[in-house]
C-alpha cells in the first residue's frame, strides 16, 4: 500500500527546503566552479580532460550533499559508532588488500571505482566524537580534565594511527586535528590543554624514528628549504617561484609557465593551489582566502545556534576538516609548513575528498534546516 501524502507532511517538506542555508551552498558553488576552472588550467596540456572526471565528482558530492541535508542528522547520533567501526575495517582493509602507489597503500578498488578509508576517516571521527561528548553531557560538572578524554582521544587517534601506517602523515595530521578541535569547543581545562600540548609534543619525539625516510626528508627540507633545492627540496621551491611569480593579478588563466612546463609536482592535487596563485595573482588569492572563510564563518554560526550538543559538535568537526585542509595545504605550498600531501577541498582533483566534504557540508545544511523542527 502507498504511504499516503498528506498536507501537513508536505508542509514540512516545504518549510525544510526555506531553511536550507543557500548562503553556504553558494560558497561552496563558488569555490567547486573556481577549482574545475583552474584544474582545467592545470590540465590543459594533458590528453586526459581530469577537469570533466572532477565535474562528475562534483556532481555526485552535490547530490550526496542534498540528500543528506533533507535526512535527519540526527540519525547520525544512532548511526555514529556504527559508521566509525566501518571505516576502521576500510583503514585495516587498505593496510592488508589496498592498492599500492609509489609504496603507499592508500586507496580500496572495487572493479572501476577507487575509494579512500582515509577522507572517510574525517568524518568518522568528527560524529563519533561528536556523539560521545553528546552522550556524556550532563554526567561531568565543569570543564574536561586529562582523564576525561581519554576515549575521544583514543577514538581520535585510532584511525589516524592507521592512516599514518599507509603511510599518509597529512591526512593523519588532519584527522588528529578534526578530533582536537571537536575535544577543545567540548571545553576543557588549562591543565588539560598544557597535558594534550604535551602529548603532542612527546609524541612527535616518539614517531620520528618510525616516520618513512621521505617523510622525514620533508620536515628536515622545511627546516632548511635550500638545503637541496634539486633534491627534496624541489617541489616546495618549484611552488614558492610559482606563488611569487604571481604578484598582483597573476599571469591570466593558461598563462602560467611554471604549470605549463610542468615544472610544478602534483599540479593538479596537492599544489593546486600554486597553479591558482601564479594565474590569478594576490588578488585571486585574497578572493579564494576569502571563499575559504566565509565557507567556515557560516558552519561555525549554524553550530552556533545547533538545537543539541551533538549537533553543535558534529557541525563543529565538518568546519574544523574544511578550514585544517584549506590552512595545510596552503602553507606547505608557500613554505609555511612541511608538504605532507593533503588536498585543497573542492579545489584538488580527487573523487573521494570531493564526497567526503561535500557530504560534510551536507551534514552543515542538515543541522541548520533543523534548528525548529522537533
Amino acid at each position: 500500500m502507498a504511504p499516503e501524502i498528506t498536507v501537513a507532511g508536505l508542509g514540512e517538506q516545504r518549510r525544510l527546503l526555506d531553511r536550507i542555508p543557500w548562503h553556504l551552498f553558494l560558497v561552496v558553488a563558488a569555490i567547486a566552479a573556481l577549482g574545475v576552472w583552474n584544474l582545467a588550467s592545470a590540465t590543459r596540456a594533458w590528453h586526459e580532460p581530469v577537469w570533466r572526471a572532477q565535474l562528475l565528482f562534483l556532481g555526485a558530492g552535490s547530490a550526496l550533499a542534498l540528500l543528506v541535508c533533507l535526512v535527519d542528522y540526527r540519525h547520525g547520533l544512532r548511526l555514529a559508532y556504527v559508521f566509525y567501526a566501518v571505516v576502521l575495517i576500510l583503514l585495516v582493509l587498505t593496510l592488508l588488500k589496498g592498492h599500492r602507489v609509489m609504496g603507499a597503500r592508500r586507496w580500496l578498488v572495487m572493479g572501476p571505482l577507487r575509494l579512500q578509508p582515509s577522507e572517510l576517516a574525517k568524518i568518522a571521527v568528527a560524529l563519533a566524537v561528536a556523539r560521545w561528548f553528546h552522550m556524556d553531557a550532563g554526567k561531568r560538572a565543569g570543564l574536561y580534565g586529562p582523564a576525561a578524554l581519554a576515549v575521544p582521544v583514543l577514538l581520535t587517534l585510532a584511525p589516524a594511527l592507521l592512516v599514518l601506517r599507509q603511510p599518509d602523515l597529512g591526512t593523519a595530521v588532519v584527522i588528529v586535528a578534526v578530533g582536537g578541535t571537536v575535544i577543545l569547543f567540548a571545553g576543557v581545562n588549562w591543565r588539560t590543554l598544557a597535558a594534550l600540548a604535551g602529548a603532542v609534543a612527546i609524541a612527535a619525539v616518539l614517531a620520528w624514528p618510525h616516520l618513512k625516510p621521505y617523510q622525514r626528508k620533508r620536515l628536515e627540507i622545511f627546516m632548511n628549504p635550500e638545503g637541496d633545492a634539486l633534491g627534496a627540496g624541489y617541489h616546495v621551491k618549484q611552488s614558492m617561484i610559482a606563488v611569487g611569480s604571481g604578484q598582483g593579478t597573476g599571469k591570466g588563466w593558461g598563462q602560467g609557465t611554471q604549470t605549463m612546463l610542468s615544472f610544478l609536482p602534483e599540479q593538479h592535487t596537492d599544489f593546486i593551489f600554486s597553479v591558482w596563485a601564479e594565474e590569478h595573482g594576490f588578488v585571486g588569492c585574497l578572493l579564494l582566502l576569502g571563499l575559504y572563510l566565509a565557507l567556515v564563518a557560516s558552519a561555525l554560526g549554524i553550530a552556533g545556534n545547533a538545537r543539541e550538543r551533538f549537533g553543535h559538535l558534529a557541525v563543529v568537526g565538518v568546519a574544523a576538516m574544511l578550514f585544517w585542509q584549506a590552512a595545510v595545504n596552503m602553507g606547505m605550498v608557500v613554505g609555511l609548513l612541511p608538504v605532507v600531501g593533503v588536498p585543497l577541498p573542492l579545489m584538488s582533483y580527487g573523487g573521494s575528498a570531493a564526497l567526503t566534504a561535500l557530504a560534510g557540508v551536507g551534514i552543515v545544511g542538515s543541522v541548520a534546516v533543523r534548528r525548529f523542527v522537533n
